[in-house]
């Protein structure tokens, strides 16, 4: 196993740990952009733990915000949080709620009011350009939130606006709340449209750590901006809720929790069971 995937195998540890001392969080949502964590903070990103607001950082907005336990881990794993608060989440009086907010170190913005991640994102790319800023902004968003008409208004202004310093990434799991996308609104295929719009599009694998490294650093054009598609798995990684849209929102229970522990390589002690 090499180094990313050690981290990502560690992050999914952390996430499952971090739900059932909480008895709180949406797990498989977080489970499904693992990967894509784990390449941006370990293997890309530029930031300083001890100095969040370090002007030059990169800005990573998680607009599908319920996916927040995925962002603590990494945070956590990174040093923007220490052991002591991550282990509060969803307690009372604790800064981790279910969806990030800004008074977390490390978060940009305070996000789960699905749709508004993405112009957020936009207005730090358009004021790093206009600052002459060599800093990039990251986005995730999760691919039934891109029902949101918000969300196409930015994805019109992004490329009028050559905003190559803004890659955005959508978690393509198809599945949202307690069912599939397409029961809800057709919107595939999302690659035709976007490249329409202006977009430098890439579909991937969002699980294979090289694919996401090769569709965030590679370009075809310096005037498009970068937009990944990235196919996933809601609940990647545990057997029990793969792909299954009534995961979302639900903690595995103490009998759930065994094939958990088979799937991460935990201890039954080290969930206190």
């Amino acid at each position: 196993m090499g180094r990313l995937e050690e981290i990502a195998l560690d992050i999914r540890r952390k996430i499952i740990k971090t739900a059932w001392r909480g008895k709180a969080g949406l797990v498989s949502s977080a489970m499904s952009i693992v990967e894509i964590i784990t390449v941006l903070y370990f293997d890309l990103m530029r930031y300083d733990s001890q100095n969040p607001g370090w002007p030059e950082r990169d800005r990573f907005i998680l607009s599908k915000g319920h996916g927040s336990l995925a962002l603590y881990a990494a945070l956590n794993k990174t040093g923007f949080l220490s052991d002591a608060i991550l282990n509060t989440f969803c307690l009372p009086n604790s800064i981790l709620g279910a969806h990030p907010e800004r008074c977390i170190p490390g978060v940009e913005a305070s996000t789960g009011s699905l749709g508004h991640g993405l112009s957020f994102a936009m207005g730090l790319a358009l004021a790093g350009k206009m600052d002459r800023r060599n800093y990039k902004t990251y986005v995730v968003l999760g691919d039934g939130e891109c029902q949101e008409g918000s969300v196409w208004e930015a994805f019109l202004t992004i490329p009028a606006c050559e905003l190559t310093n803004l890659i955005t990434i959508i978690d393509c799991n198809r599945l949202q709340g307690s069912e599939t996308n397409r029961h809800t609104l057709l919107m595939y295929p999302l690659k035709n449209k976007l490249e329409a719009f202006g977009f430098d599009v890439k579909e991937i694998d969002g699980h294979d750590m090289s694919a996401i490294k090769s569709a965030l650093t590679d370009s075809i054009s310096r005037y498009k901006p970068r937009l990944i598609l990235a196919n996933t798995l809601k609940g990647n990684g545990l057997s029990c809720m793969e792909n299954k849209a009534d995961w979302h929102g639900r903690v595995p229970n103490a009998a759930e929790m065994e094939s958990v522990l088979v799937d991460l390589g935990l201890d039954r002690e080290e969930l206190g069971l």
